[in-house]
């Protein structure tokens, strides 16, 4: 393997957009309001804060040490670092996870494109029925399909560029696009009559709702949310410069992916709380059902406005899916480039092709394929759920877990000071590093471990 001819990205910047990207996506907009809105709203924000903190901040520059030390694609990352050992089961498993997520996340992200377009029509305000509606079009046997192949092929287009020409140059495009159609929703949003509500219900924690599976709920939460384990923040560490700093770049990364889901909360509630006969725990339907009767009731009087508003939305929700469905299918593309070594061209579509294909079948699990179920657990799965528990409950938390013990117990801890200090060029505290290495050994397992025995009870 021949690093010195691996690409780069071009700048700080775009190293901190990238990985921002990566991080950025449905679990921010979609997922964390839903989070928020089952578990109380403030006491629960409180309480990811501290775990993105405690937990996930470690975890995702132990994967920029493992990236931008090995300068290779996560599955070879573990072979030098860690030759001829099980520990090399930790690459492939990465580069599998972001595969098998890629297959089902495009037909999310197709719903999104199918609501942007719908609102840019106009017909999302005059929904009379967003529930069947929604049921109606995600069971429609070619419809959806449509709408996920044109996003798989959005992703295509930007991976096929390359790591300066088409991830970094996309990141600096498509990420303060997002953050600006924020402020605006964010404004339009807080300006609402009765908004004071969802306000307070993000702001005025009560303390009395917390319980175990609420703090249990916001660790899975911080963990899911920063893309860790899912071999997208190791293969962008591995285009990282050796001048860029690990534990700035993880805390920039982090502060962004935080804001976002923040904003998105302060976004959908006050929207949410203005129109009466609405819950807040909504629930997975909150973004699809619930929404479009927000748009329509609060706008009632103006419908043009109410359309703009979901325009932009669903545009946000759909920068979201795209920022992170470039990351997972870049650590595919690169093992095969590397390993096998072919094209880019080649590997780009290889993996969209394989995307697309399984995507069908999780698509149609809503529509011609709904009877047809896998087991698991003692569980009946349509093929979408399957791929959807599979990657969420089994493969991230395995896949957290074995990062935070092979750099807590495995790797050199030269390395990791090395890493962590660019070879002491920018000192970082000893008792940091210490701290650093113990939540690696300890914390992060038994919390990884605890989620884990949660998601699957």
């Amino acid at each position: 393997m021949k690093t010195e001819q691996r690409a780069n990205f071009g700048s700080k910047l775009g190293i901190i957009l990238a990985s921002a990207g990566s991080a950025v996506g449905l679990g921010n907009v979609w997922r964390f309001p839903t989070e928020v809105g089952a578990n109380g709203g403030a006491a629960f924000i409180l309480i990811y804060i501290l775990c993105v903190l405690l937990l996930g901040l470690p975890l995702m520059v132990s994967e920029f040490i493992i990236g931008r030390r090995t300068h290779a694609n996560t599955a070879d990352a573990y072979r030098i670092l860690a030759p001829r050992t099980p520990w090399v089961l930790q690459g492939y498993l990465g580069v599998f996870t972001a595969w098998f997520i890629l297959c089902y996340y495009g037909v999310v992200a197709g719903w999104t494109l199918k609501y942007l377009v719908e609102s840019g029509l106009g017909e999302v305000t005059k929904i009379a029925h967003s529930t069947e509606y929604f049921a109606s079009f995600t069971s429609h046997p070619l419809i959806p399909l449509g709408y996920m192949v044109a996003v798989v092929l959005m992703c295509h287009l930007v991976i096929v560029r390359g790591v300066q020409g088409g991830i970094e140059r996309s990141s600096k495009l498509m990420m303060p696009m997002l953050l600006v159609i924020m402020v605006v929703l964010l404004v339009c949003s807080l300006t609402m009559p009765g908004s004071e509500a969802g306000i307070a219900f993000l702001l005025r924690p009560d303390f009395s709702k917390i319980t175990p599976n609420v703090i249990l709920s916001a660790m899975g939460q911080a963990f899911f949310s920063l893309s860790i384990a899912m071999g997208c923040l190791c293969t962008y560490a591995s285009y990282f410069t050796d001048d860029a700093r690990l534990v700035k770049t993880a805390g920039s990364v982090a502060l962004i992916d935080t804001l976002v889901a923040i904003m998105s909360g302060f976004i959908i509630f006050p929207a949410v709380f203005s129109v009466t006969g609405v819950a807040p725990d909504a629930g997975p339907g909150l973004v699809f059902i619930t929404l479009p009767k927000v748009f329509q009731a609060a706008f009632a009087g103006v419908p043009w406005l109410g359309g703009i508003f979901a325009f932009m939305f669903y545009l946000l929700l759909l920068l979201a899916a795209l920022t992170s469905m470039v990351s997972i299918h870049e650590p595919p593309t690169a093992f095969l480039i590397e390993r096998f070594g072919i094209t880019r061209h080649r590997a780009t579509m290889i993996v969209t092709a394989v995307s697309i294909l399984v995507g069908v079948l999780c698509s149609l699990s809503f529509g011609p394929l709904a009877d047809y179920r896998l087991s698991i657990f003692d569980l009946r799965l349509s093929i979408f759920d399957f791929f959807d528990f599979i990657s969420a409950k089994i493969f991230l938390p395995v896949g957290g877990i074995i990062i935070s013990l092979f750099v807590g117990w495995r790797l050199d801890k030269q390395i990791v000071r090395d890493e962590l200090t660019n070879y002491g060029s920018h000192p970082v505290p000893e008792y940091l590093i210490r701290g650093y290495i113990f939540v690696l050994r300890w914390l992060a397992p038994i919390a990884i471990a605890l989620i884990f025995v949660y998601e699957l009870r």
